[in-house]
């Protein structure tokens, strides 16, 4: 049930699509059911689907533990909608299902959906380009420029020296052989460093498709780059971008409990809760995700690197991604990041919902505010809850700021001072930065791993049935006969000899002794 990653690439969510239906369609079990005294063979109620989806998206490599069962219900409701189902009479294309015993079937009909086709002559140019690009090249590409949308960034004057000191007074003995760099020109190089780079660590033949290089804004990465904190988060020039200062409070408030609540702020039951709640409403209301719309597909498409063995390779590429941002949305994102990671690691934290841990109530809080698209996407959902999760875990790395990309961009900046090119959009023959995360493995070898860590999953299954001594002994009884039957190896590995099955249940309550039988006492008879 692990499934395959859907690797990176555009309309990834339509590919994900296609193969969690299809997976659903091919290993649901069927069997009869009886309803309102009439039989019905070959279809499964929404219960038994919940079962079985839940435990093959928490299992599947492309979403992770982290899904609920909520979630799971939530996808079901939109199969049952697009028709991916329907129930017992034929009827579907509404989201009136719920995690009970009503029947279901499947159609007859595939109903996959179809992935958009390019235009032959655009599929042919970016093969070309990736061609060209993957023989050790650095071009320069003269793309066109877009002016920042008014977000009151101001460079300080201390950023904009800092920034072109190396570029246009670097080597001023040598000046008289040196042309002069404009701003466009500085800001041409960071678009098209960040842009070949990116394409060059998610390994694939065209950005196109997942970002319109228009949509880069090199006013936003040079802003990103240079004015931050000593702790990497971006300060704003213009407050009025910024956090609501009482935001700010909160988030400071919940991020360092109970360190920061003095003796000054007032405190109550539940006063945890509502300082979330608070925070929560905030993020929600805003009209767009932190990661903006525009940028959806392409962190979707890097979801397919989230993957343990090339987890290196999704934190560089989203470092990339998360410098194209807004400044406002990139420092929002980080102090977000900052309080719920805290907040999930801390011991002292009240519990902040009846039914669900920290860490849970965090990812299924913000995960829409995070990631969404514009228009409405099946796996909206699950795809911002995998993306949030990992960037809870390498927020440190993800969010700061990567010091290659300077060097790099001084070192083009230096070749086009010195005139080896007259213009950024030139075609300029520089080596191109390899990337080696991980030792390549063959087949056998990813086989290997796989099962092994796939048993060891399925091994820790069965200690925690075991080890749980809230369950009731007949149902542990019942539920290692079903482990046995599904998994005969690894329970075998556990219990080799029936003695070892029986040390299991020697705690068991004993069979009560009969009563104590007193013995009869011989009457010898009065005659003689």
């Amino acid at each position: 049930m692990e499934g395959r990653a859907v690797p990176p690439g555009p309309y990834r969510a339509t590919r994900l699509w296609n193969e969690i239906t299809t997976s659903f369609r091919a290993g649901m079990p069927l069997r009869k059911h009886r309803q309102h005294f009439k039989k019905y063979g070959n279809c499964f109620t929404a219960e038994e689907a919940v079962d079985w989806l839940y435990d093959l998206l928490r299992n599947n490599n492309n979403f992770g533990p982290e899904v609920t069962r909520q979630q799971t219900l939530q996808l079901l409701r939109k199969f049952l909608k697009n028709h991916v189902i329907e129930d017992i009479k034929g009827r579907w294309g509404s989201e009136n299902l719920d995690d009970n015993s009503q029947l279901f079937r499947f159609p007859a009909n595939s109903p996959l959906k179809s992935l958009p086709r390019r235009h032959p002559e655009l599929r042919k140019n970016s093969i070309e380009n990736f061609s060209k690009d993957k023989d050790s090249i650095f071009k320069l590409r003269n793309l066109s420029r877009r002016t920042p949308k008014k977000l009151g960034l101001h460079f300080s004057q201390e950023n904009i020296e800092k920034m072109n000191h190396k570029i246009i007074h670097e080597d001023q003995e040598n000046s008289v052989d040196n042309r002069e760099i404009s701003r466009e020109d500085v800001e041409e190089v960071w678009r098209s460093v960040i842009l070949i780079y990116l394409q060059t660590i998610l390994g694939v033949p065209s950005l196109e498709e997942v970002v319109n290089p228009k949509q880069v804004v090199p006013q936003y990465i040079m802003y990103n780059m240079t004015n931050t904190s000593k702790h990497g988060i971006v300060i704003l020039q213009d407050k009025s971008d910024d956090l609501p200062h009482w935001v700010l409070s909160a988030m400071k408030c919940l991020a360092n409990w109970p360190r920061s609540n003095d003796l000054n702020n007032p405190t109550y039951v539940g006063f945890e809760r509502d300082v979330f709640r608070t925070i929560a409403d905030y993020f929600l209301d805003l009209p767009e995700p932190l990661l903006t719309f525009e940028y959806y597909e392409l962190f979707v498409s890097i979801l397919g690197l989230l993957q343990p063995h090339i987890e290196r390779v999704a934190i560089d590429a989203l470092q990339l991604c998360c410098l194209l941002l807004p400044p406002p949305n990139r420092r929002k994102l980080q102090l977000l990041m900052r309080m719920i990671s805290r907040m999930s690691q801390n011991v002292d934290m009240p519990p902040l919902h009846d039914a669900m841990g920290t860490r849970s109530l965090m990812i299924h809080t913000f995960s829409r505010c995070v990631l969404c698209c514009a228009e409405e996407v099946d796996l909206d959902e699950l795809l911002a809850t995998r993306l949030v999760s990992f960037l809870m875990d390498h927020h440190q790395e993800i969010l700061q700021v990567p010091s290659y990309l300077q060097a790099a961009v001084d070192k083009h900046l230096d070749y086009l001072r010195k005139g080896y090119i007259k213009n950024p959009g030139d075609g300029l023959i520089v080596p191109l930065p390899t990337y080696s995360y991980c030792r390549q493995i063959s087949a056998q070898e990813f086989d290997e791993q796989k099962v092994s860590t796939s048993q060891a999953a399925i091994t820790e299954l069965l200690e925690n049935i075991i080890k749980n001594k809230s369950l009731p002994l007949k149902e542990k009884r019942k539920k290692l006969k079903q482990f046995q039957k599904e998994y005969p190896l690894i329970y075998q590995k556990r219990f080799p000899t029936m003695e070892s099955e029986a040390v299991l249940f020697a705690d068991k309550p004993t069979i009560k002794q009969p009563m104590l039988i007193l013995k009869k006492t011989k009457f010898r008879s009065l005659r003689y």
